[in-house]
């Protein structure tokens, strides 16, 4: 009885932690030469629900999902889009220039173009 009951809770519970495990926005940083590159992911969001900010190691995106509310009496046989704020703050691997970067949402995707900072590009050494 002990593992028929251990078995059904984990099973109910599961799935719906899986579910809310998740983190949001999914992100991609990427670099080349001369920036680093952010895509987050941000289905539903309008530019105007989001806050970006820049520091010299960091970046921060915030911002609210609203999915407008079904009927009064809707009964749900699924809920799996959350609306809500939402907050990521990511560590960049070098130092950027925080005044130059820039910021794009199209289709749901968020693109963050971070330029790196002339301390961070590397230098070409001649030898002599």
């Amino acid at each position: 009885m002990r593992r028929f009951l251990g078995h059904w809770l984990e099973e109910v519970t599961t799935p719906y932690q899986k579910l809310r495990s998740g983190v949001f926005p999914l992100i991609n940083l990427t670099e080349d030469k001369n920036s680093y590159y952010v895509r987050a992911e941000l289905p539903g969001v309008n530019k105007e629900d989001l806050d970006i900010q820049a520091t010299a190691k960091s970046l921060s995106i915030s911002g609210e999902r609203k999915i407008p509310s079904e009927e009064k009496d809707a009964k749900y046989h699924r809920r799996e889009r959350e609306s809500g704020c939402f907050s990521r703050v990511l560590t960049i691997p070098g130092e950027i220039n925080p005044d130059h970067v820039s910021a794009s949402l199209v289709n749901g995707i968020l693109t963050i173009t971070v330029p790196k900072a002339e301390i961070a590009k590397p230098k070409q050494i001649a030898v002599n």
